[in-house]
């Protein structure tokens, strides 16, 4: 995120900072992190956090999926107003569910919205070494499970559901989507990862040499980022500063093995726009040097539903939810209820062509 470890502990009392230094490989260590500073983040001065959470009804859950890994999951839903749709958000590369989004997920349910999100294996109280993906297909088969318990449920076969994803989180969203063409009701898209940005890829002997090695080291924290791409994550200089306190984000260099995953992801995804079939809307910074806006555009265009709609946000960066200024945040959050109420209103007319 900019800055050293070191550098961002100074706010902190001792035993925080003990917790904020500690190796946050395992997950007992993060859950231990997450138990020390939930209340703490819950209070800093962020947009997200000052939004109204009355009547919103929300539950923590640990489960043991079908590949025998503990997943961490939670749920937020309206108290009292009737259910307009259930959305299932899929986080982005190195975060969790657990920080930001508990912001976004409050606003979603206070507007009427059922919010269902996961922590995939690797990341955030979920079981996994840390940052590591041994599999792309198989993140997205347990996003798949999970998801579909959720709408099996017969309180929730009546509503209409989408899908939410953030980054690395929205191609997950569109790999769930081909795994189940006809299952959802729309997407809804936040800078998602459908290439990288040429920021973000190393020179080309450079990524040969990578590969090679990730094939026997893949779990080695070795993969290079320019220090820009540190600092288009957030663009208000004052949400910058409080970006420690996400604690379970994955600070490290990318593990090999990981960012193979993701190159091989993205380049089977740039291939797969055309099979794109479900209602759609997409949102991206335009200067986003993380995840190419111009993917955005081509998704968009490629795309086979006429339902589909293209926001881009003058000067944003990366993170248009957490790290842009308030109004740009409001801006976005508006956009997606917006779409969100005019397709949940239209519950059945949804085809897949």
């Amino acid at each position: 995120m900019g800055g050293s470890k070191n550098e961002e502990v100074k706010y902190m009392n001792d035993e925080l900072q003990t917790i904020f230094l500690a190796n946050l490989d395992e997950a007992p260590a993060r859950r231990r992190a997450r138990e020390a500073f939930k209340h703490i983040q819950l209070a800093i001065d962020h947009c997200l956090f000052r939004l109204p959470s009355d009547g919103v009804k929300m539950k923590e859950v640990y489960e043991v999926n079908s590949r025998g890994i503990k997943i961490f999951s939670k749920s937020w839903l309206p108290e009292s107003s009737p259910l307009k749709a259930i959305i299932c958000y899929c986080h982005g590369y190195a975060d969790t569910c657990t920080f930001y989004f508990e912001g976004v997920a409050r606003k979603l349910a206070s507007s009427g919205y059922g919010v269902f999100a996961l922590d995939y294996p690797g990341f955030g109280l979920s079981d996994g070494l840390h940052g590591y993906i041994p599999s792309f297909e198989n993140l997205v088969n347990d996003a798949v499970e999970h998801f579909s318990k959720i709408k099996e449920q017969k309180k929730y076969q009546d509503v209409p559901s989408f899908l939410l994803g953030e980054s690395m989180g929205g191609a997950v969203a569109l790999n769930i989507h081909f795994k189940q063409p006809t299952a959802w009701n729309g997407a809804a898209l936040i800078a998602p990862l459908c290439k990288f940005a040429e920021d973000m890829i190393p020179h080309w002997l450079v990524k040969q040499i990578l590969i090679g090695v990730a094939k026997v080291l893949p779990k080695t924290k070795l993969v290079p980022q320019k220090e820009e791409v540190k600092d288009n994550i957030f663009r208000d200089p004052n949400k910058r500063k409080l970006a420690p306190y996400n604690v379970l984000l994955y600070k490290d260099r990318p593990r090999l093995g990981t960012a193979l995953e993701l190159l091989k992801a993205t380049q089977e995804l740039e291939q797969r726009l055309e099979e794109v079939s479900l209602p759609l809307l997409i949102m991206h910074g335009e200067a986003d040097i993380i995840t190419d806006p111009s993917a955005s555009k081509a998704l968009y265009e490629k795309a086979k539903v006429k339902d589909k709609k293209l926001c881009l946000y003058k000067d944003a960066f990366h993170t248009l939810l957490e790290g842009e200024p308030d109004e740009t945040i409001f801006h976005v959050l508006g956009d997606i209820i917006s779409w969100l109420d005019e397709h949940s209103s239209r519950k059945n007319t949804y085809q897949a062509p």
